[in-house]
C-alpha cells in the first residue's frame, strides 16, 4: 500500500493577474492602436513606437490597484499622498542614469474585461493620450477587483559622447518635476 500526502501552502493572490495571457492582450491591443495612430477627442496622434512590458510599472500598478481596492477609493494619489511617480521609484522604477524620465498613470474601475477598460481609456480624451504618447516606451498593468492600474514610462539613455562630458564635469545634469495634470 502506497499513501501519499500533499501539502500546498498558498498566499491567496487577489486577481493579480500576473499571468502571460493578461499581459500579451494588453501589449498586442495598446500596440495595435499605436501601429495605427488614433484621435484621442479632436486631436490625432501619429503612430507611435510599440510599447513593452516593464515588471516595476507593473508592481506600482499592483500595489496601488491592492491599495485602492482595501481601502476602497479611487485616485491617482493614494491616501498617503503617494504619487504616480512615487510608487514608480519606489517599485524600482528608477530615473538614474537616464537622460530622460517620463511616467503617466490610467485608472479605471469597473470594468469586466480588458476589452472593456481599453475601450473607455480609448475614448476617453486623456487617457488616450497617455496610450499614444510616445514618449511612453514601457507599460505595466494590473487589475484586483476590478480596480485597473495601467502605468507608463518612458526613459531615454545618455549617448556615450554626453556620458563623457557628464564624467568631466562639461555637462550639468539638472533634475525638474513637470506635470501635464493627469
Amino acid at each position: 500500500m502506497i499513501i501519499l500526502f500533499t501539502c500546498v501552502s498558498e498566499t491567496p493572490q487577489r486577481n493579480s493577474n500576473n499571468n502571460g495571457r493578461f499581459k500579451q492582450e494588453f501589449l498586442n491591443r495598446i500596440n495595435q492602436i499605436r501601429k495605427k495612430g488614433c484621435n484621442c477627442g479632436v486631436t490625432y496622434f501619429q503612430p507611435a513606437p510599440p510599447m513593452t512590458w516593464n515588471d516595476d510599472l507593473e508592481q506600482a500598478a499592483r500595489g496601488h490597484a491592492l491599495d485602492m481596492s482595501e481601502r476602497n477609493y479611487f485616485s491617482h494619489t493614494s491616501k498617503n499622498g503617494r504619487s504616480m511617480s512615487d510608487r514608480a521609484i519606489d517599485a524600482g522604477y528608477n530615473y538614474k542614469g537616464f537622460k530622460t524620465f517620463a511616467v503617466g498613470e490610467n485608472i479605471a474601475q469597473g470594468q469586466m474585461s480588458i476589452a472593456e477598460v481599453m475601450s473607455g481609456w480609448l475614448h476617453s480624451e486623456g487617457h488616450c493620450r497617455n496610450l499614444m504618447n510616445p514618449v511612453f516606451r514601457e507599460v505595466g498593468i494590473a487589475e484586483i477587483d476590478h480596480y485597473w492600474v495601467q502605468d507608463f514610462g518612458g526613459r531615454e539613455s545618455f549617448s556615450r559622447r554626453e556620458q563623457e562630458m557628464i564624467k568631466s564635469g562639461k555637462y550639468k545634469l539638472i533634475q525638474k518635476e513637470v506635470s501635464d495634470g493627469h
